[in-house]
C-alpha cells in the first residue's frame, strides 16, 4: 500500500535549479537561437513541477498553481486584448492619425524627447494606466518620433519613461492602490513618500531627455520626410480636430473613477461612430479592424510601418507569453520555492539599507521569475510586511520600495507580461528600448540609495498598527 508523501519547503538548491532552468532555456532561446520564449518558459514550467512534486506536492496541487497563476493574469490579459481592439479602431477612425497629423506639425525637434515624457506623464497621471497610454497616446508619438528622425528605440524609452511615472503615482493606478494595500498602509500617505524618491528619479530623467532631444534634434527636421507622412496621411484619412475627442473621453472618463475596461469600452464606440462620419466607415470595416487590426496601403514605407497594427489577433502572441509565464509563476507561488530564496536572503539583510535593498531585488526578481508585476507586488508584499515592522520601519517605506521596483521594472523584462505588451503595441523591442528607458530604471538605483543613507526612511508610529501578513485569498 502507498502511503501519501508529506509535503515540505523546496531546499534552497532546489528552487535555485527551477529558477536557473527558466533563465537558461530562455536565454539560450533568445539569445542564442533567436527563437520566440513561449516553449523554453513551458520547459521551466516543467522543471518546477518536478521540483515541487520532488518536495511532497500533488499534481493536484501543482495545477491549482498554473491555474491560479493563470487566474491572476486574466485582468491584464482582459485589457491587453481590449487595447487591441482600440489600436485597430482608432486607426481606421482616423484617430490615431489625426494625432500624428498635428503633433508633427507642432512638436520641435528640440524639444520632442522633454515634451513626449511630460505628454505621457500627464496622460498616465490622468489615466492611472501605462499600459492605456503606450496604446493611446504612445503609438502616435513613436510615429511623430520616427518622422522627426529620431531612432525608435529612444522615443520608446521616453514614452514608457512618462507612462510608468504615472502608472505608480496617480491614485486611479491599481498598483498605486495594490501596493499600500498589501503592507497595510493608506494610498495617499503612499503616494506622498514616493514624491520623495521618485521626484529625483523623473527629474534625472527630464533632464537626460532634454540632452538627448538636443543631441537627435539639433538638426533641421526632416522636412521631406515629415511632408511624405503628411501626405500619406492625407491619402487615407480625412483629419479633423474633432477626431481627438476619444482620447479626451478617456481621460475624462478615468478622472470619474471610471474602470478601465468600460472606459476604454466608451472610447473605442466613440471612435467607431467618428469613424463613420468622418471616414466613411461601415460595421463590417469596424469588426474587420476590431479583430485583425488595420493594413496602410499609403504607399509611404514609414506610414505603412506605423499604421499596419492592432486589433485583437494582435496581442495572442503576448496572451500567450503571459499565460506560459503565469503558469511558472504560479507554481513558483504555491511550492513556496520563492519564500525559500527570500528566507535566506532576510537573514543577510541586518540594516535597514540591506532590507531595502533585498526588498527591491525581490521585487524585480520576481519580475523576472513570475513574470507578472501584480505577483510581484503581492508576493513582495506578503514577505517582507513583517521584517520592516521588527525592524520598527512604517509599512510606507515597504510600499514605496515595492513600486520603486515591481511597478516600473515589468516592463524591462521581455517575458513578463508588462514587457511582452510595450514591446507588442510601440513595435520596438524591450531589449531595444530598455537602455533608454531612463525613469524605469533609476527608480530603484535611487531607492536602494535613499535606503542606504537613511534618507525619508520613516520609523513606525505608534499609531499605526502592525499589518498582518496578507492571506493568499486577500490578496486576490
Amino acid at each position: 500500500m502507498t502511503t501519501k508523501r508529506e509535503k515540505r519547503d523546496p531546499y534552497l538548491w532546489e528552487a535555485l535549479i527551477s529558477i536557473l532552468g527558466l533563465i537558461v532555456f530562455i536565454s539560450l532561446a533568445i539569445l542564442r537561437y533567436e527563437t520566440d520564449p513561449q516553449v523554453p518558459i513551458l520547459l521551466g514550467v516543467f522543471v518546477a513541477a518536478l521540483i515541487g512534486m520532488r518536495a511532497g506536492f500533488s499534481w493536484k496541487d501543482i495545477e491549482t498553481g498554473m491555474l491560479n497563476g493563470i487566474t491572476n493574469a486574466l485582468q491584464a490579459i482582459v485589457i491587453l486584448l481590449i487595447i487591441g481592439i482600440l489600436i485597430g479602431v482608432w486607426i481606421l477612425s482616423g484617430v490615431v492619425p489625426t494625432l500624428l497629423y498635428y503633433g508633427l506639425q507642432i512638436l520641435n525637434p528640440k524639444i520632442f524627447l522633454p515634451a513626449t515624457l511630460i505628454i505621457c506623464s500627464i496622460t498616465s497621471l490622468a489615466t492611472g494606466s501605462s499600459w492605456g497610454t503606450s496604446g493611446t497616446i504612445g503609438i502616435a508619438l513613436i510615429g511623430i518620433g520616427d518622422g522627426l528622425g529620431f531612432p525608435l528605440p529612444v522615443v520608446a524609452g521616453a514614452v514608457l519613461s512618462g507612462a510608468y511615472f504615472g502608472d505608480k503615482m496617480s491614485p486611479l493606478s491599481d498598483t498605486t492602490n495594490m501596493a499600500p494595500a498589501m503592507v497595510g498602509t493608506d494610498l495617499y500617505t503612499h503616494i506622498k513618500h514616493m514624491t520623495y524618491t521618485t521626484g529625483v528619479s523623473y527629474g534625472l530623467t527630464l533632464v537626460i531627455e532634454c540632452a538627448l532631444s538636443f543631441f537627435y534634434g539639433g538638426g533641421k527636421a526632416n522636412l521631406e520626410s515629415i511632408n511624405q507622412i503628411l501626405a500619406g496621411l492625407d491619402a487615407q484619412f480625412s483629419i479633423n480636430p474633432v477626431l481627438l475627442l476619444p482620447p479626451v473621453i478617456i481621460m475624462a472618463l478615468a478622472f470619474r473613477k471610471i474602470p478601465a475596461v468600460p472606459g476604454i469600452a466608451i472610447g473605442i464606440l466613440a471612435a467607431g461612430v467618428l469613424g463613420v462620419i468622418f471616414q466613411g466607415n461601415n460595421f463590417g470595416n469596424l469588426l474587420s479592424a476590431a479583430y485583425g487590426g488595420y493594413v496602410s496601403n499609403s504607399g509611404v514605407e514609414v506610414v505603412d510601418n506605423l499604421l499596419t497594427k492592432g486589433g485583437l489577433e494582435s496581442m495572442m502572441y503576448t496572451v500567450s507569453l503571459i499565460i506560459c509565464a503565469m503558469m511558472f509563476g504560479g507554481i513558483m507561488e504555491k511550492t513556496n520555492q520563492l519564500r525559500v530564496v527570500v528566507a535566506v536572503i532576510l537573514k543577510k539583510a541586518q540594516t535597514t539599507g540591506s532590507l531595502i535593498t533585498a526588498t527591491i531585488l525581490t521585487a524585480v526578481g520576481s519580475n523576472l521569475i513570475l513574470c507578472d508585476q501584480y505577483m510581484s507586488i503581492v508576493m513582495t508584499g506578503k514577505m517582507y510586511a513583517q521584517a520592516y515592522a521588527d525592524k520598527g520601519l512604517h509599512p510606507k517605506n515597504l510600499s514605496r520600495a515595492i513600486e520603486d521596483s515591481a511597478t516600473v521594472t515589468a516592463n524591462l523584462v521581455p517575458w513578463n507580461s508588462g514587457g511582452a505588451y510595450q514591446a507588442a503595441t510601440l513595435g520596438v523591442p524591450t531589449i531595444a528600448y530598455l537602455p533608454w528607458n531612463f525613469f524605469c530604471w533609476l527608480t530603484p538605483i535611487v531607492s536602494m540609495l535613499y535606503g542606504w543613507f537613511n534618507i525619508t526612511i520613516d520609523p513606525l508610529d505608534e499609531k499605526v498598527e502592525t499589518p498582518d501578513m496578507v492571506t493568499e485569498q486577500d490578496s486576490v
